[in-house]
């Protein structure tokens, strides 16, 4: 059922598009989706240049597993793409556009569940969803990359990153952005220890950025076709990602993205207001 929900969901890419991740889902088994000893948790795509793009999946039958499934396809799709138009060398995509072609899927997901939904129950269960889902992967991101700089810039100027230090950074962020309405515990203010995207360098912020460029896309999608959008999946690394970007209509280095998705944010905001 997940599947047809995402084939579905994906019909405004074209048949191209559909046939394949129709082909990857259901003939060529890119899923291991089922139980197994041992299995690692969460989802991930993976694979070589010339291999399947295959997904690993924890599929457990909730909302977010189908949102789970449409994100893996859309790196899946993303790394089909790249390897059939590129030659080895510029096959591989950086992280910053990675997460739009993954973040594009999810949306068009929400985006055809909600238009099928009758029941006002699950329109505000969809809605509370994506709100939720735009400000872990916007608002918070945004405050985890605030974090890592700041930590940075601590370094630089040799003050010592004390764990007291960096609890009372990340406190202090959390009201920021949060405000004087939310409860901060003294557990939340060691929270930024589980996030293993730290150890890798100024890679939240890219969540956010890749989720402002996925929201433009779809709506250019949706409007114009998708010819441009597929050009973007097929350039995989063969320019810089910005400039990659650009050439599919989604100029990064303007304000007009994010203020865009924030433009939605109030959007669905409202349509929650009104079935409440």
């Amino acid at each position: 059922e997940a599947v047809e929900v995402t084939l579905e969901a994906v019909q405004p890419l074209g048949p191209g598009y559909c046939q394949v991740l129709k082909r990857g889902l259901k003939d060529e088994r890119w899923i291991d989706r089922y139980e197994n000893n041992r299995k690692r948790s969460g989802a991930y795509s993976s694979g070589c240049y010339e291999s399947y793009p295959y997904i690993l999946l924890n599929f457990q039958g909730f909302l977010n597993d189908v949102m789970t499934l449409a994100h893996e396809a859309g790196h899946s799709m993303h790394t089909y793409f790249s390897n059939q138009s590129q030659p080895f060398h510029d096959s591989h995509y950086s992280i910053f556009v990675a997460e739009v072609a993954s973040t594009f899927n999810e949306e068009l997901v929400f985006r055809h569940l909600l238009a099928s939904a009758t029941d006002k129950k699950q329109r505000i269960f969809l809605l509370l969803q994506k709100l939720d889902g735009i400000r872990a992967t916007f608002f918070r991101q945004v405050m985890f990359a605030e974090f890592e700089k700041q930590i940075h810039e601590m370094a630089e100027k040799e003050i010592p990153l004390t764990p007291a230090t960096l609890r009372k950074a990340y406190r202090e962020l959390n009201a920021l952005y949060f405000g004087p309405e939310l409860t901060l515990d003294n557990e939340l203010e060691g929270e930024f220890m589980r996030v293993p995207h730290f150890y890798y360098d100024f890679y939240v912020y890219q969540y956010s950025t890749g989720i402002s460029a996925a929201f433009a896309l779809v709506e250019k999608v949706l409007k114009e076709g998708p010819r441009q959008y597929l050009d973007f999946l097929s350039a995989g690394g063969s320019d810089y990602p910005v400039e990659v970007l650009k050439k599919a209509g989604v100029d990064m280095c303007s304000k007009e993205p994010v203020a865009a998705l924030l433009e939605r944010f109030d959007a669905l905001m409202d349509q929650l207001e009104s079935e409440l």
